[in-house]
């Protein structure tokens, strides 16, 4: 089960390194418009504060990344934190954004916290 529960916790990782990417980097670009639904106008005038939402983004990284690499007496801290942190942010972004957040951030952050537990 732990295999499973590393597996999930790397995956809803490199989600959300692609959410960074698209929102510090690609916001204003066509690929950036497409994926979020923005006019260039809009992506032109929310660009900064996109730039600091993949910021906040980022630190859910590093903290799944340290669950996953740091020290082994940390590793399960680390990813009940940053996966809970997702799940979080996932179910508010869900009420408030878009209902596809739920699906593609809050629920496999939400299976994968639960392997997790249950991995011990």
């Amino acid at each position: 089960m732990h295999v499973v529960a590393v597996a999930l916790t790397a995956l809803v990782a490199l989600v959300h390194v692609w959410i960074v990417v698209l929102e510090m980097v690609l916001w204003d670009t066509p690929r950036g418009r497409a994926v979020f639904g923005t006019t260039r106008e809009q992506a032109t005038e929310t660009k900064v504060l996109a730039a600091n939402q993949g910021l906040y983004n980022g630190f859910l990284v590093a903290a799944l990344g340290l669950g996953l690499l740091g020290p082994a007496e940390h590793r399960f801290a680390f990813t009940v934190f940053g996966l809970a942190c997702v799940v979080a942010a996932g179910l508010v972004g869900a009420a408030t954004v878009s209902r596809r957040i739920l699906w593609v951030q809050a629920a496999p952050a939400a299976v994968a916290l639960v392997a997790r537990i249950v991995a011990g």
